[in-house]
């Protein structure tokens, strides 16, 4: 495969964004619940409300964008956040009320290739926010 002649100064992924249909509910789910830190909080000229939140220490933000018809709240966000203690928070999040699934625990195989286990994973949970984007809660290397 040939090499493009020119490259992007790509560096990261800065923004996520997880649309919501009220951002003042999601803030304090994200915030409040999962521990995330609000970084941005600001309205546009226009009165669109701009807010992003951030796992302490992290480099990628999500933004809490007002759902549209075009970008409805509700969705599998895809979005992968990584736990020290991932039962710890499994179980604190369960205890708060909040909309978990059931652990997926380290060295289950969940991927078969032609009968066979071709991956194990670490251990892991979903979970769903008020509006039902649901994000992975996954065990740190």
């Amino acid at each position: 495969m040939a090499q493009p002649a020119t490259r992007t100064h790509i560096t990261q992924v800065a923004l996520v964004p997880i649309p919501v249909s009220d951002q003042e509910r999601a803030l304090e789910f994200y915030c409040g619940t999962l521990g995330l830190e609000k970084t941005a909080d600001f309205t546009f000229g226009d009165g669109e409300r701009w807010v992003e939140v951030i796992p302490p220490g992290a480099a990628t933000r999500i933004s809490l964008v007002r759902a549209r018809p075009e970008t409805p709240a509700g969705v599998e966000t895809g979005v992968t956040l990584a736990s020290a203690d991932v039962e710890a928070d499994h179980a604190q999040l369960r205890g708060a009320g909040v909309d978990v699934d059931e652990l997926m625990r380290e060295g289950q195989p969940v991927v078969y290739w032609a009968g066979a286990p071709l991956a194990g994973i670490p251990t892991m949970f979903l979970l769903r926010d008020p509006d039902q984007n649901s994000l992975l809660i996954v065990q740190a290397p």
